[in-house]
């Protein structure tokens, strides 16, 4: 319990820089976006941007669901649609020092810090579905209002920024990648976050969104998330700048245009 949370180690290349927010009436200002140009999983050219929206631009999010293995184990993406200003997609990780992986048994312990990447689709999805072996990823549209996609997405940027000046452990079991989506979901809609067993076992989360009617669709569950698998797509698309329209293209919940 002594253990104390940093910011100033050796880390990994990927996540040597956090992510913050300037906030001034309708323009967002997010430092540290990630950008990265893959050649592979492991040699890329590093890029760190600054990027400019308008909250009046956001439209809406969507849900990226990864799996490398396990049916009950995965990792979960929210992107926030920003129409001809793109996508920004916040990834909720652990903050790997240089020679470190991870361990699910040492997630349960102060061994990690917790970091939001927030990144390119081109960057952060495309690693997953281009370049990483044995990933399989599904997208999904989420229903919610756009008075309530801003206030997600304000409260992850928010947190992030909070974490510049005061890290936090990475926990598998109370602060990870799904803990705090659901966390940012129902401080952004004025409740306390409903518990259900997927929010542990996460490979189930989206069901768990389906059956609360959280994704845009009225399809069979197991329809829609066969046609929201991306990798062939995602595949085709590669560095193309249309990303991520050309991923989103024919699949349920989405506007055909």
């Amino acid at each position: 319990m002594s253990l104390q949370p940093s910011n100033d180690r050796d880390w990994q290349p990927d996540v040597a820089q956090t992510a913050w927010a300037e906030i001034n009436g309708n323009q967002v200002k997010i430092h540290n976006f990630r950008n990265c140009d893959y050649r592979t999983e492991a040699d890329y050219t590093l890029v760190w941007e600054t990027k400019v929206v308008g909250l009046s631009e956001l439209r809406g999010l969507d849900v990226f669901i990864t799996y490398w293995g396990s049916p009950w184990i995965a990792h979960p993406i929210v992107s926030f649609d920003f129409g001809d200003e793109s996508h920004v997609a916040m990834s909720v990780e652990t903050r790997k020092e240089v020679g470190e992986s991870y361990s699910a048994i040492r997630g349960f312990f102060r061994y990690y810090e917790l970091i939001y990447t927030i990144a390119d689709e081109r960057d952060v999805v495309r690693l997953r579905t281009n370049y990483r072996t044995g990933e399989d990823v599904y997208l999904f549209h989420a229903r919610v209002t756009r008075e309530q996609a801003r206030a997600i997405f304000v409260d992850y940027l928010s947190r992030a920024s909070r974490m510049r000046d005061y890290p936090e452990w990475y926990n598998a079991l109370t602060n990870n990648c799904t803990t705090n989506i659901a966390s940012h979901v129902a401080k952004a809609r004025g409740r306390a976050a409903r518990w259900d067993w997927r929010i542990l076992l996460n490979g189930k989360a989206d069901q768990m969104m389906y059956e609360r009617g959280n994704l845009a669709s009225d399809l069979p569950f197991a329809e829609l998330k066969q046609r929201g698998h991306i990798n062939a797509a995602a595949r085709i698309a590669d560095n193309d700048s249309d990303f991520s329209r050309l991923i989103r293209q024919g699949r349920p919940g989405f506007d055909p245009n």
